[in-house]
């Protein structure tokens, strides 16, 4: 009899800038912004022989007297926590427990002392071995994967997941990254080389995702137009698969790098193909720390004016944004502030430089004796670091940091970059938007009238919020065709907003003071 396996991937330790806890603090069901593509696909290479459940903790709650041979638990550093927690719990009560995922590669001593099997890379050539391993209970303490060609990579088993109350679907078209950022971990994991998922397997993937009812997706590719004439293959692609579309078009969210907006004809597939979202790590307007950080693709360009061509085009970009480097003086703050408001950028994920395991920063700053066991290692985290910054105190960082997301969120600021926005914002091809009180040609998921529920509730949280909204309406009312890009700007706000409130860092009347070291 083949042994029963329980897939989980737990909460991350803390909300985050991409997360959507604020629904349900805001007394809505649980709700995640995009669909765990780790268990799912984990779950389509698991035996048709073996019992499977799974479990994302984002939405429903982990069960701990699951009676499953074997309890494998995946995720990133932002879960280590979870992570570690669930394991302990699951082997208190007898289950065995098997990690994998990024941190356990990472990590491995770490997560080693927390499971029975340990697996470290990708799985796809291993997944065989292990799997009959377990059949047999012949299982090894630790497995090794590769780096496999994406076209052993089976479509996710979305049937077994919760997908109604993700408001994104996801999309894995390639693997790997070729630029060598200095605090990047994902080189680590997933190397230099990119890898890429046949087009053909890619469009059945989002066929099946649109026969669910989902009408956007994250392509969950970690610099999607590194290698250009690929990208621009994939873009023509997913143009014409959306055209097809008789059901409503399809829109996208990804990441790429901002040198990709010197490339007109790459924009524009871009814009042709549905994407409307860019997550772009553009870091700095300091020079000096973009070359300290190995970060060639951003330097000798004017950022704002490429940051104003994705506009042209109707795209929207968010902004990943670092203060902390070692050639970051007490004068970051403030020129980050004015450089996000002359680009106009809405939306930041504002956090201190940190020092992840495993990359060459890591190892930089523990050789100088400039880490920190008491503070985090986790992206994008605006209240903690674990490095000891080179130009100003630890302290003084981030006070930094708290006078500048209150003083890029206070309502009025925040209204101005997306007036901003709406005013660049340039043609759209076929747009399929939803104009102010049009009725949707299809009856909207109730995750996503959720997403719709909270944006609407944002007015609420004080007067400054409700003049805010109507500032923002009263520009949506003048050009409605851009309200499906302006939308999920405002649930990025209230996210944003219950992060840096959770997190103690929310103070509204610092955002009207003087530079924090004036």
């Amino acid at each position: 009899m083949a042994p029963s396996i329980y897939l989980v991937n737990p909460a991350a330790d803390f909300p985050t800038y991409f997360g959507a806890e604020v629904v349900e603090a805001w007394g809505l069901p649980p709700t995640t912004t995009i669909a765990d593509l780790a268990v799912t696909t984990v779950a389509a290479m698991v035996p048709a022989d073996f019992e499977l459940r799974l479990c994302d903790e984002h939405l429903t709650p982990v069960d701990f007297d699951s009676a499953a041979d074997f309890v494998a638990i995946t995720g990133k550093v932002s879960q280590r926590g979870r992570m570690q927690a669930i394991a302990r719990e699951f082997r208190r009560r007898g289950r065995r427990v098997i990690l994998g995922g990024p941190f356990a590669t990472l990590c491995p001593a770490i997560a080693a002392a927390d499971c029975d099997v340990l697996v470290r890379g990708e799985i796809e050539e291993i997944a065989d071995e292990l799997f009959s391993d377990l059949r047999t209970g012949s299982w090894k303490d630790e497995y090794v994967g590769t780096r496999p060609s994406l076209d052993l990579c089976p479509p996710p088993r979305w049937d077994l997941y919760p997908h109604d109350r993700a408001l994104l679907g996801a999309v894995q078209t390639s693997r790997g990254c070729p630029f060598e950022c200095e605090f990047c971990d994902v080189i680590q994991y997933l190397g230099r080389r990119q890898r890429h998922k046949p087009i053909a397997d890619v469009l059945r993937e989002l066929d099946e995702l649109y026969r669910l009812g989902f009408r956007s997706a994250f392509l969950a590719d970690d610099n999607f137009t590194a290698a250009r004439q690929r990208a621009k293959e994939l873009l023509v692609a997913l143009r014409e698969w959306n055209d097809r579309q008789e059901q409503g078009k399809f829109t996208f969210s990804i990441q790429l790098s901002i040198d990709t907006a010197k490339d007109e004809e790459l924009v524009r597939l871009c814009a042709e193909a549905g994407l409307i979202q860019l997550f772009v790590g553009i870091e700095t307007p300091n020079e000096k720390s973009l070359r300290e950080a190995k970060k060639p693709q951003n330097l000798g360009v004017n950022l704002a004016e490429l940051v104003r061509k994705f506009y042209e085009y109707g795209l929207t970009v968010i902004a990943g944004m670092i203060v902390g480097f070692d050639h970051d003086g007490a004068d970051i703050f403030a020129r980050q502030y004015e450089f996000l408001t002359a680009a106009a950028l809405p939306v930041v994920t504002l956090g201190a430089l940190v020092a992840p395991a495993a990359t060459p920063l890591h190892d930089r700053l523990r050789a100088d004796g400039r880490l920190r066991s008491d503070g985090s290692e986790v992206a994008a985290m605006p209240w903690s670091t674990n490095i000891i910054p080179a130009r100003m105190t630890r302290y003084d960082l981030l006070r930094g940091i708290r006078w500048l997301v209150n003083k890029l969120y206070a309502p009025a600021a925040f209204a101005d970059r997306v007036l901003r926005y709406i005013e660049r914002v340039g043609h759209r091809r076929d747009p399929s938007f939803r104009s102010l009180g049009a009725k949707p040609r299809e009856a909207p998921r109730p995750v996503d009238q959720d997403g719709r529920e909270l944006v609407k509730r944002i007015s609420t949280l004080g007067p400054e919020e409700s003049k805010m909204a109507m500032t923002i309406l009263g520009a949506l009312t003048r050009k409605p065709q851009v309200l499906d890009l302006v939308e999920p700007a405002l649930l990025h706000y209230a996210q944003i907003r219950f992060l840096y409130e959770r997190g103690g860092l929310w103070d509204p009347p610092l955002a009207g003071k003087a530079e924090p070291f004036a």
